[in-house]
């Protein structure tokens, strides 16, 4: 082939290092989402990403260091997700129902991210053995929750209770819903979640 029937390529596109690492995190879901996480190597990741593998350890110490940043780059997306669902002029139970449904949703529309997610948090482990991924994985998503909680008892739609102890508690009801959903997939997300309202909602809003 002469140099005048090359194909022309333009110009590699320079990402910067916030988009190379979000490329790299990226594929890392896919591989961990096909392969499970101790199938998942950074040499298919590094091709997912279309990087080279040497890359890999600019942006990150090893494996591990590259599935917890996953991890919580993962919740945060998920999160936000919900989050833009949301019309938060609601009154505040209104918008605990549409929190839980966009969630129970996310089985369907953002599977790879969960089924990822979830084999990286059950496989991280610290030197010592011990669990790596701990609340303080949780600690924007508590945040946020809190303060909903918060300003629901401040317009009076929810009664007194501690708004730490109920955002880990609804945290824990959406982690075990999308892990019953996912072993149960006849089982209608919308349905599953409008019951799951009623009963911490039930726990939450006022008597009269």
């Amino acid at each position: 082939m002469t140099s005048a029937s090359r194909p022309t390529r333009g110009p590699r596109q320079r990402l910067s290092e916030e988009q190379r690492r979000k490329q790299i995190m990226t594929a890392a879901i896919e591989e961990v989402a096909e392969r499970g996480y101790e199938g998942a190597s950074l040499t298919r990741i590094a091709q997912r990403a279309d990087v080279a593998k040497g890359l890999i350890w600019h942006y990150f110490t090893g494996k591990e260091d590259l599935m917890a940043a996953t991890a919580k780059a993962t919740m945060e997306t998920l999160r936000q997700h919900i989050v833009d669902e949301l019309d938060l002029d609601e009154p505040v139970p209104n918008i605990i129902r549409a929190a839980l449904r966009a969630a129970a949703l996310q089985v369907r529309t953002r599977r790879n991210e969960l089924v990822a997610l979830n084999r990286i948090v059950h496989n991280l482990r610290h030197p010592d053995g011990g669990e790596q991924v701990t609340t303080d994985f949780y600690d924007a998503t508590y945040q946020g929750q809190e303060e909903l909680f918060r300003r629901g008892q401040a317009e009076g739609s929810l009664g007194r209770f501690d708004t730490t102890v109920m955002a880990v508690t609804y945290q824990g009801s959406i982690d075990i819903m999308l892990a019953y959903l996912e072993e149960h997939p006849e089982v209608e997300p919308h349905d599953y979640a409008a019951r799951l309202a009623d009963i911490l909602l039930g726990g939450m809003q006022t008597r009269s």
